[in-house]
């Protein structure tokens, strides 16, 4: 019997440019002028929206994530084409065995969904009407919730597993520097990894078997006929990360004696060094077919981006596990799971509503610094004015003090409005409260520009496609 537990990559070869250029391209004319065609007053008023488009182990089948992933080499490349793309503004890809996430600042929710999607379908060859039956579509503060659970292990199939987390912080990793992953969606990332760390540190979620090799290596044990690693003949494939997890997890259970493929012996060899009680043997992977047909147990745990075993190569009474069927194991622990859950779901409450008032804070920002620079201008010119009428005697004592008594006046009379533009959750004034003051600043000093900042944006995106 084997039992394999498959670390999912995309199976489908990464398009060519000429590919990625028609899947990414867009029309130049085609935003503006759905500007001038549609409700121009719902649409220039329409706010910018955190969205995420998703498939994971609970609403797709692994043939269909699969095709969806996106390899770690090629997210900046995804996260620029999709900020290509009319509606999108910023980007962040989140791919793994049991997920394939897309993290949006969409221009407009419905647009945006559609672009995105379209995009996604001629990347993976799954049509948009398949898409639309696996995808799930959260908007702002729901996908705001969704990626702090995910980050805390709350969406994942075994409760509270650490890899996760682990990825999420390589997401920010990666897109450090990538054009489109701005402000809002490095924000929103960043806070995910504090919540996902409160989480695992506050409680007890992290007890247990919390990742998804250790599921796997309980998943093995149970199918094995005598349930004990002690006389199997394991054979583990890939001696990375995850299969020396793995290892450690069969190691645990009672396994003493394994098989381990891999490119080369270095890493094998330092596994032997941790692991001093286990036999370790070495084989390559020209070694890997034979090695398979002698052994009970098998475990994949490579980034291959090819299937390592085809169907031919296998037995006809083997039995192949993927990560979808460790809901077996997690099934056995559902009340506990309920119960760490809740206690986590309060920490994501209180970190949620400390994103959402610091992201709503942002919508303030432009006016700000409008109402600042309106009034050094005033100031400058004041103080410019000032000194010419006192001659060239004045010294630059007299200078400073005349500059530092401005700068006081002004600071004093722009404390008071700031205060009232900012949303910081240190007060209880409601968003609403705060955009009525930014509105009324922009009316009273005619600071609003004669272009909708979201038609501004698209023109901006125009522009840079036609350099």
């Amino acid at each position: 019997m084997a039992a394999a537990c498959e670390w999912l990559r995309g199976r489908l070869p990464w398009p060519n440019n000429a590919e990625r250029t028609s899947a990414a391209s867009f029309s130049k004319s085609s935003a503006l002028e759905l500007l001038k065609t549609s409700s121009a007053d719902r649409y220039t008023k329409e706010r910018s929206s955190i969205v995420v488009i998703g498939l994971n182990v609970h609403t797709a089948p692994v043939e269909i994530r699969e095709k969806l992933a996106i390899p770690e080499a090629q997210w900046s490349q995804a996260i620029g084409e999709l900020c290509a793309l009319n509606h999108i503004e910023e980007a962040a890809v989140l791919s793994t065995c049991n997920r394939m996430e897309i993290y949006l600042v969409a221009l407009s929710q419905h647009r945006g969904v559609k672009e995105v999607t379209e995009w996604m379908s001629k990347l993976s060859g799954v049509p948009v009407s398949e898409l639309s039956k696996h995808r799930f579509l959260l908007y702002n503060k729901d996908a705001t919730q969704h990626l702090f659970e995910v980050a805390a292990g709350l969406d994942s199939l075994v409760l509270g597993e650490g890899q996760i987390l682990a990825q999420v912080k390589h997401v920010v990793k990666v897109g450090q520097g990538v054009p489109g992953f701005d402000r809002k969606i490095s924000g929103l990332f960043k806070h995910a990894i504090t919540v996902g760390k409160r989480v695992r540190t506050e409680t007890n979620i992290a007890s247990g078997s919390v990742s998804v090799s250790s599921a796997a290596v309980e998943l093995a044990l149970m199918k094995l006929p005598e349930h004990s690693y002690a006389t199997a003949r394991v054979l583990v494939i890939g001696a990375g990360k995850m299969g020396k997890l793995v290892i450690k997890h069969l190691v645990a259970k009672g396994c003493r004696e394994m098989v381990v493929v891999n490119r080369s012996e270095d890493r094998v060899s330092a596994l032997r060094v941790e692991f001093k009680d286990v036999e370790i043997i070495y084989k390559s992977f020209s070694d890997m077919q034979a090695s398979a047909g002698e052994a009970d147990v098998i475990f994949t745990c490579t980034a291959s981006e090819t299937p390592l075993f085809l169907k031919e190569h296998i037995l006809q009474t083997a039995c192949v596990y993927n990560v979808d069927d460790l809901k077996e194991v997690v099934a056995a622990n559902k009340e506990d799971r309920l119960r760490k859950a809740m206690e986590a779901q309060t920490i994501i409450i209180e970190e949620l509503n400390k994103f959402e008032a610091w992201k709503d804070s942002l919508e303030t920002v432009p006016t700000i610094k409008k109402f600042r620079a309106y009034a050094e201008r005033i100031r400058a010119s004041e103080v410019d004015k000032c000194l010419s009428k006192m001659g060239d005697d004045i010294s630059k004592k007299q200078q400073k003090a005349i500059y530092d008594l401005s700068m006081g006046i002004v600071n004093k009379l722009l404390h008071g409005p700031m205060q009232h533009l900012r949303c910081d959750g240190s007060d209880n004034r409601p968003l609403s409260e705060i955009l009525e003051n930014m509105n009324a600043i922009n009316r009273m000093f005619d600071l609003e520009t004669d272009i909708s900042m979201l038609e501004e944006k698209i023109r901006a995106k125009m522009e840079r496609s036609q350099n």
